[in-house]
């Protein structure tokens, strides 16, 4: 039996005390590649964003906010861990400096915010995984499968799963598997649950 890092859903980065910037993640995929792989008799731990979801039974849950709780919350367990899949829809950026109190709007008057980059927590996890497993997800609008190869081998992984902008919220989904090596392997369009363990089949082949 082997220890998994999941992460999932959205994160919220605070503009305010009641606002944030976010995205339309629903987190059903990495609940349900959660439970598939507890239902493999795999130890899980779930790292995931603020999410309408029940936490699979048997499986350990972090939950977080920011970018920054996510990456601070997924070092923590994965020197135990023998892989990660991250299929957490992460804030590209966060507002640089939150305000401490609530924006008020001016009329007549614009906004305007500076954003700092997050980072990487797929790249700065899997810069360290030695022999253990990297699984990254990746949602592109335009030249997909040339990003799906790009960050397939800039973040040093071992697979990569590309969908679109369809699969925020949706019910089931239609995705493609890239491998180091070359291989692609289209999946779906299927619910989550099922999509989820056809994934497993593909990439922890020794389970099935």
């Amino acid at each position: 039996m082997a220890q998994y890092l999941v992460t999932a859903g959205p994160t919220w980065e605070a503009l305010d005390p009641v606002r944030f910037l976010s995205n339309r993640s629903s987190g059903r995929m990495g609940f349900a590649l959660a439970a598939a792989l507890q239902h493999r008799g795999h130890e899980v731990v779930l790292v995931h964003g603020p999410v309408a979801l029940t936490v699979p039974t048997g499986v350990r849950a972090l939950p977080v906010e920011s970018a920054l709780e996510m990456l601070a919350a997924c070092q923590s367990v994965w020197s135990a861990c023998d892989g990660v899949f991250a299929v957490a829809a992460v804030a590209d950026y966060r507002p640089k400096e939150p305000q401490q109190s609530k924006i008020k709007r001016h009329p007549n008057q614009g906004l305007v915010l500076e954003l700092a980059p997050n980072p990487d927590i797929l790249g700065t996890l899997a810069a360290v995984k030695g022999s253990r497993l990297a699984v990254g997800f990746a949602l592109e609008t335009e030249h997909g499968e040339a990003e799906a190869w790009r960050k397939l081998e800039a973040k040093n992984l071992d697979f990569l799963v590309l969908n679109g902008p369809e699969a925020q919220g949706a019910e089931q989904s239609q995705v493609q598997l890239f491998a180091v090596g070359g291989k692609v392997c289209p999946l779906g369009p299927l619910p989550k649950d099922e999509l989820a363990a056809q994934l497993l089949q593909h990439i922890l082949p020794a389970d099935s």
